[in-house]
């Protein structure tokens, strides 16, 4: 296991798709409204979203720079995801949201984790 990301440009992939997701949940876009309204997220917490996405892209930025901190945001963003999966699922939402949207943010964190960490 490496502290720092090894290859680092995944990492940067990764910070640049969670920027553009938080840019994305600022006012959210009418499938991410969608996609918070078909597993019951209530609309009240809607404004945390983006600075979560914020974080975790300005974490796996500094954590080219900060030993283990790049690791622990993808480790994060593994766990987010898998949340978001089980909400998914739970609410029965079986279509896009949960396969493209969700699985497919999951296997990036992962495979960037494996790839960049562990490799």
């Amino acid at each position: 296991m490496t502290l720092l990301p090894d290859p680092v440009w995944p990492v940067i992939a990764l910070a640049v798709i969670s920027f553009v997701d938080g840019l994305l949940c600022l006012r959210p876009a009418g499938f991410i409204a969608r996609c918070f309204e078909d597993v019951g997220w209530p609309r009240r917490l809607w404004w945390i979203m983006p600075p979560i996405k914020f974080a975790a892209a300005g974490g796996l930025v500094a954590g080219i720079w900060i030993p283990g901190l790049a690791a622990l945001t993808t480790a994060c963003l593994i766990l987010y995801f898998v949340i978001a999966i089980a909400s998914h699922i739970r609410a029965r939402d079986f279509g896009r949201n949960l396969f493209l949207n969700a699985t497919g943010m999951l296997v990036l964190c992962v495979a960037t984790g494996v790839f960049c960490f562990l490799a």
